[in-house]
């Protein structure tokens, strides 16, 4: 027997959430999920599994690429999930740098820059603090079994579940990390902007957040060893105050580790704001502005206009 189920019941008389808050609310949720999702990913490879038996020790972690090949895939359906969650009243952007991105080269309104990112971060925090409440036991019991420099207990392993570090062959260095960061990004809003592009061969029947989240595996598969991939500075913020407020202290502000990298916590913002302002500018240098000019010779001529006359140059 098939039941008919209505897609709402009753609209809320909270009419105000029609307009920007509501937008914000919508950033919230979807980073909420993205987050939820892509950090809990992590935490099952990195404790959950060994602690629950299901790896050769109680801290075996990525003996090879298939734990990495885990967590990248499960980033990708983290993102895929969070933009079906809010793309329909937000866009979706989930990430300050595409928000700031759309704000540079596709008329996002600046005055929605600052109360997005706030929800973003807000978000952000909300889905790392839901998954440290599901994963604490397994948490501290992989802190507990392993060895090695602990910061107040806590290991660099278990603050991978949430924020992200430089890999130790950069030896502390700032620029090898924060090339990486503005490259991942800039690739992530390239992509992003031809995904989207009506001009160009944009994805159909409601696939772009699958497609989404298929550029950030293979930013993930490609780029992530360097510095974990953050490429979302609300991703790596937020996480980064709940654990810091969990005991991880100097692990998450102001992001060191002695001897290998110090005072990191900015790298994950200011690298993906700067990699997605160059990543859409580049699309739209390549092939944004070609296909515009290429619909704007293609468009009739209105009455009484004339056939712009081209001489050899093209000019």
């Amino acid at each position: 027997m098939a039941v008919e189920i209505p897609t709402i019941i009753k609209p809320s008389r909270l009419r105000s959430r029609g307009g920007l808050l509501g937008e914000c609310l919508a950033e919230f949720l979807g980073t909420l999920v993205l987050i939820a999702f892509g950090c809990g990913v992590v935490a099952m490879a990195v404790a959950a599994l060994p602690g629950s038996g299901r790896a050769a020790t109680p801290t075996t972690i990525f003996l090879a690429a298939g734990d990495w090949l885990l967590i990248t895939w499960g980033w990708a359906l983290a993102v895929t999930f969070g933009v079906y969650v809010g793309g329909g009243v937000s866009g979706a952007h989930l990430n300050p740098a595409v928000t700031l991105a759309m704000a540079v080269r596709r008329g996002f309104s600046w005055a929605k820059v600052l109360p997005y990112w706030f929800a973003q971060v807000v978000g952000a925090f909300a889905g790392a603090a839901l998954v440290y409440l599901v994963y604490h036991d397994a948490i501290h019991a992989y802190d507990k079994a392993a060895t090695g420099p602990k910061v107040n207990g806590h290991t660099n392993a278990t603050f991978s579940i949430f924020a992200t570090f430089p890999a130790p062959y950069f030896h502390g260095g700032v620029w090898g990390p924060l090339i990486d960061q503005i490259v991942g990004t800039a690739f992530l809003l390239m992509l992003i902007a031809a995904v989207l592009d009506v001009r160009n061969q944009a994805v159909q029947s409601n696939l772009a957040p699958f497609v989404v989240g298929l550029v950030v595996a293979a930013v993930g598969m490609s780029y992530g060893a360097n510095a974990g991939y953050a490429i979302n500075p609300a991703r790596d913020f937020g996480p980064r105050l709940l654990i810091w407020s969990q005991g991880w202290r100097s692990l998450a502000f102001p992001g060191s580790v002695a001897g290998s990298f110090s005072h990191y916590w900015w790298i994950p913002i200011v690298g993906p704001l700067v990699g997605g302002v160059i990543g859409i500018v580049v699309y739209d240098l390549f092939i944004g502005d070609v296909l515009l000019l290429r619909a704007k010779l293609a468009e009739p001529l209105e009455p009484g206009e004339s056939t712009p006359v081209r001489t050899v140059n093209g000019e």
